[in-house]
């Protein structure tokens, strides 16, 4: 239905909670509307439904001072100087209006002291003057705040307190306030375009031309018009235009801009590769898996801006809190400048002074600013691991994790099977590997694949094998050499040469471990045994003791068999539940989570799909693709299992950071209180320490940008 469709957009200049807050209010009470969404940090506004007139939503949205695009293009900037609210990731950000609007107030308040030094007698009319030039920005965006249903804003509480300033005499420190008030702005515009810029800056990864094969020859094209199906050429040092799989060649890949990833890695015909990767060492021609627009750098692009845009509890209650809290603070300070002169016989112009620099140090952008600045530094940082979140929720969640559950295949281990053992009789490890790759070579199944890679990796020459023929269910039979070979499995090798006890309790022996067996026939005698098995991650082993010492119950679920799943449990000392189906998984985690437990489910979020959906928090193991990005709340690209504790870390390192700032925007505040009722401080330093705290919320919240986490290794 079309009310349930929204349509995105992009604000220019919207770069704090407050902005976004105006926003919504403004653009929910247009006609048609039903419901609107603002993201400050991902710098995007989403409406329902998707058939509201543009023209009336810019309408709204550039009375308030901001201006409107798609989401398709690059944020606009606004060019008013008196709304500005330019944000730096249009340009830089000394040419924002916002940036000019700062430097005009700054140059007239010199000005205006210049000249009351030079003319005592025009001092007060001169900062005066200083003071309008950006009061009446301020008082412009205070008045379309409040005509769009925002009256408690911050431009309300510091347009009350600067003409309040202006009736008492206090036109200096009024002036000084403003400027303050402008500056603490800008280096709010600063640090959203910085966070907004990280990600952003991914997406210059994807170079910008490709070289396409077109009819045998090549020529250089956009990358942006690349179809799929298309085949591109990449030489050596190149970065990789578009997402594929390679058709010939091989190389190392560095996949380090993409997944962190530090050691090159080593793919060949069939892999599939990333955009914005780097080939090192040799030309590839690769078949384009997915457009621009869908590339890898792409998607996590838009999924973490996506995932900015949902609120996490935290930021959810400040907002509310900030909607009660603010009008509360025009109370008070109406009260501490009328109760005193009324009931006390105070001065008028000391309380009304004191009245007015309380408005000023409630002003409550540290406050508003300090969860989601926290929460979008905390998302970048993983995107920037190749960690994808879906909004803060999910990153609060993850830090409350008490039981993981693991899938085994693709998840704890690799997902394709390895050579593990080979048990030679009569012949050396180089002739067995040899002739069962003769055999295999040419096969796509994935045992014939393993030995292929085992014969690969110890250099064994793979001589052409004559009249193979697959015996379906058994094996593969040929001739080597002018040698008969046979490779297939226990059951079926017994027609041909029989096992001897202690051969059959070696496979048995093998069994155990949870390997299959393939038993090697050369002209009727028993040669070799290969067993192979899907191995546990390099990284699976340190990453579950990570998490046990976290205090974390780690359990794996898995459909494979009992004896497979338990040899690869006791490898990596994990509980094991086996031979399961996709409910039976969604059901233990419906049972772990009615005994108390706040349950992560890992998995690939194809037969995991279940479990991950009832899951706390789902996270998708794997190479990002469609089916686990959309039904996980999280996802890993990169497959590492070490990434999950990662995860939780850095969760709890943005808890802790939201927890600090909070203390600095509430501490600060009582302090100034404070002082200003007892009349240590007056105008100036309320606003300088509101800006302070800001700042320092601000500063504090983006050292999460540059996260590595203790156990980044």
């Amino acid at each position: 239905m079309t009310d349930q469709i929204s349509i995105r957009y992009r604000v220019g200049g919207m770069d704090c909670a407050a902005c976004a807050s105006k926003i919504e209010t403004a653009v929910r009470r247009i006609p048609g509307v039903t419901d609107a969404g603002a993201s400050y940090t991902a710098g995007t506004l989403n409406v329902t439904p998707a058939n509201v007139p543009f023209v009336a939503v810019q309408k709204a949205v550039k009375s308030l001072g901001y201006s409107l695009a798609s989401a398709e293009g690059p944020a606009p900037a606004s060019h008013d100087h008196d709304h500005d609210h330019a944000a730096p990731i249009d340009g830089p950000w000394w040419r924002t209006g916002k940036a000019q609007l700062t430097l005009a107030c700054g140059l007239a308040l010199l000005a205006a002291y210049g000249l009351g030094q030079l003319v005592p007698a025009i001092g007060h009319w001169a900062f005066l003057a200083a003071l309008l030039v950006g009061l009446v920005p301020l008082g412009r965006r205070a008045i379309a705040g409040a005509l769009a249903g925002t009256p408690f804003s911050i431009e309300t509480l510091m347009t009350v307190a600067a003409i309040g300033a202006v009736i008492i005499g206090a036109t200096e420190e009024g002036a000084t306030v403003v400027l303050l008030f402008l500056v603490g702005e800008l280096l709010e515009g600063v640090a959203a375009g910085r966070a907004r810029a990280s990600i952003r800056n991914l997406t210059q990864l994807v170079p910008r031309t490709a070289f396409i094969e077109t009819e045998g020859a090549t020529r250089e094209v956009s990358a942006a018009s690349l179809a799929l199906g298309d085949t591109i050429m990449v030489r050596p040092g190149d970065r990789i235009p578009a997402d594929g799989t390679i058709l010939s060649g091989s190389s190392a890949i560095n996949e380090a801009p993409v997944t962190g990833e530090s050691v090159p890695r080593r793919k060949s015909v069939g892999d599939p590769v990333f955009a914005g990767t780097i080939n090192t060492d040799a030309v590839l021609r690769i078949r384009v898996t997915a457009t621009a627009a869908d590339n890898t750098i792409a998607r996590i692009v838009r999924l973490v801006e996506e995932a900015q845009e949902s609120k996490a509890p935290t930021e959810r209650f400040i907002d509310r809190f900030a909607k009660i809290y603010t009008p509360g603070v025009l109370v008070a300070g109406t009260l501490v400048a009328i109760v005193p002169p009324l009931l006390l016989g105070g001065s008028w112009s000391e309380w009304v002074y004191k009245g007015l620099a309380v408005l000023l140090i409630g002003c409550p952008c540290a406050l508003v600013i300090s969860t989601p600045a926290a929460i979008a530094a905390g998302l970048a940082a993983d995107a920037r691991r190749g960690l994808l979140l879906k909004g803060g929720a999910v990153l609060e969640g993850l830090g409350k994790l008490t039981t993981i559950a693991f899938d085994k295949t693709g998840t704890l281990t690799a997902g394709t099977p390895v050579v593990t053992d080979i048990v030679t009789f009569g012949r050396n490890r180089a002739q067995v590997l040899s002739l069962a790759a003769a055999l295999e070579n040419g096969s796509s199944h994935p045992l014939a694949l393993a030995i292929l890679a085992a014969a690969k990796a110890e250099n064994a020459a793979v001589p052409p094998a004559h009249n193979g023929t697959a015996i379906g269910g058994k094996g593969i039979r040929g001739s080597v050499g002018g040698e008969t070979v046979f490779l297939g499995s226990p059951q079926a090798t017994g027609d041909i040469a029989p096992l001897s006890e202690a051969q059959q309790t070696q496979i048995g022996a093998l069994n155990d471990e949870g390997k299959t067996v393939s038993v090697l026939v050369v002209n009727s005698a028993i040669t070799a045994l290969f067993a192979m098995r899907d191995e546990p991650r390099p990284d699976a082993a340190s990453a579950l003791e990570t998490l046990r010492q976290a205090g974390i119950d780690t359990v794996m679920l898995t459909g494979d068999a009992t004896r497979t799943a338990a040899a690869i449990g006791r490898q990596l000392s994990i509980k094991v539940r086996a031979e399961l189906l996709p409910e039976d998984k969604q059901r233990i985690v419906r049972e772990l989570q009615a005994g108390g437990q706040f349950v992560g489910k890992v998995g690939d979020g194809i037969n995991d799909a279940p479990a991950l959906a009832a899951a706390d928090i789902g996270i998708a193991m794997g190479g990002g693709t469609d089916v686990a990005l959309e039904t996980a709340d999280a996802a890993i690209l990169h497959g590492r299992v070490a990434d999950i504790p990662a995860m939780i870390d850095l969760s709890k390192a943005v808890m802790g950071n939201i927890t600090q700032n909070i203390t600095i925007a509430l501490g600060l505040k009582a302090v100034f209180l404070v002082t200003t009722i007892l009349g240590v401080t007056g105008l100036w330093p309320a606003i300088l320490a509101d800006t302070g705290a800001t700042v320092l919320v601000t500063a504090n919240a983006m050292r999460l940008l540059a996260w590595k986490g203790k156990r980044a290794a």
